[in-house]
């Protein structure tokens, strides 16, 4: 064989390798112009049994008070200590009373002599030796300063905080040598008597708070007891968080000595449903689109899928989600592969599995 012979058969080879590439690149852009997104759905149907609602909360005492001086100066002794027990009445704080002794002295020398001055009068007027004018002036006079030695009286008394309940103190928010001002908050205490549950609900629990029932809580202590309570408020405006704040009072007797302030519960809420036009979904169906929640709902007649704008009433601990519009009974949605599928795109549902059949093995 002549060396342009070889090179002749060269040439023919690489035809022939090329003419196989393009075929073989022809059959893979067939293959994948055919081939579809595998997607998992699920049948959804309307929810109709009752919702068990769960929140966490934490026991306050019934009665939380924040004790105050009625009058301003400078403290001069803290008789209490944090945790102490008091009882109604106790002393708990001292204030300076100096300016305010000062002032009752003042007010008692001013009082005496126009309680001279008026008995005086009022005994000429008896006589008829004065004027009915020169009388009542005396009277009113006597009657404004006994009403401003009574207030002046009582400030002085005021510089002695006492315990407004029986209780326990809470913090001590001021020390001695502080100067507050009157109906400043010093010592912070709470009652010894019952003990409540406060709670946060959303804005759909709130609007829905005349179906909430069959309320009860438990504690990780006692995790075979169950406790009932009964809804003594709901705060009609949102804190913070956008929630509103719910306090409930023990419905049964309890043991003081195990359910104290502070401890943290579950409470556990019935609420009744007020439609079925609900349905509830795994919340890896949704997904966010220019700040709308979507799902893609699966046309089997033409295998393709539909974007939704869906309302998520709530989301729930397990995973799942309850949708109010934009799905309806009986529709399949996509639950897995929301983000590889667009909107109108053809796409294969994976088989469904059974309890009997996992894996989809048999």
């Amino acid at each position: 064989m002549t060396f342009i012979s070889q090179i002749k058969d060269i040439r023919n080879v690489a035809c022939i390798l090329v003419l196989a590439a393009a075929a073989c690149a022809c059959q893979n852009k067939n293959n994948e112009s055919e081939h579809t997104q595998y997607v998992r759905t699920i049948t959804v149907s309307s929810i109709n049994e009752k919702l068990n609602l769960s929140y966490p909360g934490k026991t306050r005492p019934t009665d939380d008070i924040n004790a105050s001086f009625r009058v301003s100066g400078p403290i001069t002794q803290i008789h209490v200590k944090e945790g102490q027990h008091v009882r109604k009445g106790q002393l708990i704080a001292t204030m300076d009373p100096r300016d305010y002794q000062v002032q009752l002295n003042a007010t008692q020398a001013e009082y005496e002599q126009v309680k001279a001055d008026a008995e005086r009068i009022i005994a000429m007027y008896g006589e008829g030796n004065t004027t009915a004018s020169n009388y009542d002036k005396a009277r009113y006079g006597l009657e404004q300063i006994t009403q401003k030695l009574s207030n002046h009286r009582n400030q002085l008394a005021d510089t002695r905080l006492y315990a407004p309940i029986d209780g326990y103190i809470q913090n001590i928010l001021h020390e001695a040598g502080e100067t507050v001002s009157a109906g400043m908050p010093v010592v912070a205490m709470f009652g010894s008597g019952a003990v409540e549950v406060e709670i946060n609900i959303s804005a759909y629990d709130y609007a829905n708070r005349d179906r909430l029932n069959n309320v009860y809580c438990n504690f990780d202590l006692m995790p075979d007891e169950t406790f009932p309570l009964k809804v003594v408020s709901i705060s009609p405006e949102a804190n913070t968080s956008q929630l509103y704040t719910v306090r409930l009072r023990f419905a049964g007797n309890y043991d003081h000595s195990k359910i104290t302030p502070g401890m943290t519960t579950m409470v556990h809420v019935e609420l009744d449903r007020d439609d079925n036009t609900e349905v509830n979904i795994p919340t890896t169906a949704i997904f966010d689109d220019m700040g709308q929640q979507k799902v893609y709902v699966y046309n089997p007649k033409s295998q393709t899928v539909e974007s939704r704008t869906v309302t998520v009433k709530r989301l729930h601990r397990n995973g799942t989600a309850d949708i109010s519009d934009g799905i309806s009974n009986g529709e399949q949605v996509v639950t897995a592969g929301v983000h590889y599928i667009t909107d109108g795109q053809k796409v294969t549902p994976l088989p469904q599995t059974s309890e009997s059949n996992i894996g989809g093995l048999l």
